[in-house]
């Protein structure tokens, strides 16, 4: 008997959530089924080594112009807009190379974590040209028009309220699954409920792995903030030059962690933790949430970013970090007692519209008819 394969769909290479939700999902689909999963960036497939130039300028952008990509984002595919609308230059890039990876791979089922391919999938799909289910798996708290969504077999979204965007355009509901942005296995085991821990408060830095965003501004002003009641853990990823400054400071306070591979040791540590200061990606976030750990917003990135930090404050799981009073924000936030019920009541609601069955559960199901 043939397997069944899954393509996965990210874009670009740098270390977003497009690959991490991507890289988790197949990990898990292997455990539970026979299937072959494949994760392949369609720019690089197609234009080969200008993707890591590309990667570079598009990051370049953001960190020296945010403003202006800020503009460009929500100019292009955040309008709204009575018509759906096509994005042409994009076809024109890309469509070909995505009929001739199609008919190389012959996958039984396409999952997108990012718009482009599923753009490019939905206009095959309206041509009679793709056959096969295709998912998206939206990997932020809002979706914007660059999706491609029309001709789209199944959504996994995050939210009721893209849920509800969705059935707004044309969707049906038993093809929309509330599944929240999908986290890894090997971080899902629920801690116990939390207790309230003796100082100091752990709390958990994240959001330096690309180098970009107002990470080393937070640094510059907890640096020199040694307080009793507060203890800094710094995820820096891949970004070694961060790593070691940090190390070269040599705070008691602060504690860098350099790239974690092992998932275990990554739930160790947020089970460890009593609260996460992060940017609003969307798989951090996620992971926090799924903790139950109360998560500290101290920057976002212009575009995507911006748009969930506002998502995640109106559902009331986030708080906002004002700039130059960062311990004493989050040390008063921990210790008022209703102010944290509310948060943690938001929390379980946020959870309990999910669906009864994972992620990867529900796209084993699909590839069997089941769904």
């Amino acid at each position: 008997m043939n397997k069944k394969s899954v393509l996965f769909m990210p874009f670009l290479q740098i270390p977003s959530g497009h690959h991490q939700v991507a890289d988790s999902l197949m990990e898990e689909l292997k455990t539970l089924s026979n299937l072959d999963c494949e994760k392949i960036d369609i720019l690089a497939y197609g234009y080969g080594k200008i993707e890591k130039f590309i990667s570079y300028c598009y990051l370049k952008w953001i960190a020296y112009l945010p403003q202006l990509y800020n503009f460009v984002y929500q100019y292009s595919v955040c309008r709204s807009s009575e018509c759906i609308k096509r994005y042409r230059l994009y076809e024109l890039l890309f469509l070909y190379f995505m009929k001739r990876l199609l008919a190389e791979k012959r996958p039984d089922l396409i999952v997108c974590t990012h718009a482009l391919p599923a753009y490019m999938a939905d206009i095959l799909k309206a041509k009679k040209q793709l056959k096969v289910p295709v998912i998206n798996v939206y990997t932020d708290f809002f979706i914007h028009n660059f999706w491609g969504i029309k001709h789209i077999d199944y959504h996994f979204v995050a939210t009721p309220h893209m849920k509800a965007v969705l059935k707004k355009r044309g969707i049906p509901e038993e093809r929309i699954f509330i599944t929240g942005i999908p986290v890894h296995f090997q971080l899902r085991k629920l801690p116990s409920l939390p207790q309230k821990n003796n100082p100091p408060a752990k709390v958990l830095i994240a959001g330096g792995n690309l180098g970009v965003g107002g990470l080393e501004q937070l640094i510059e002003e907890i640096k020199d903030k040694e307080h009793k009641n507060i203890q800094f853990y710094i995820l820096c990823g891949k970004n070694q030059s961060l790593y070691d400054k940090l190390k070269k400071m040599d705070r008691r306070h602060l504690l860098p962690f350099s790239y974690i591979q092992c998932r275990k040791e990554m739930n160790r540590l947020y089970d460890q933790m009593d609260a996460v200061v992060t940017k609003p990606g969307g798989v951090t976030v996620s992971e926090s949430l799924f903790k139950r750990k109360p998560i500290f917003i101290y920057d976002a990135l212009p575009g995507q970013e911006k748009i969930n930090q506002q998502q995640l404050l109106d559902l009331g799981v986030a708080f906002s970090l004002p700039k130059g009073k960062v311990c004493e924000e989050i040390l008063t936030t921990l210790a008022d007692k209703e102010r944290m019920e509310n948060y943690f009541r938001s929390v379980e609601q946020f959870h309990s519209h999910k669906a009864c069955s994972e992620p990867q559960e529900l796209i084993a199901g699909i590839l069997k008819g089941a769904v």
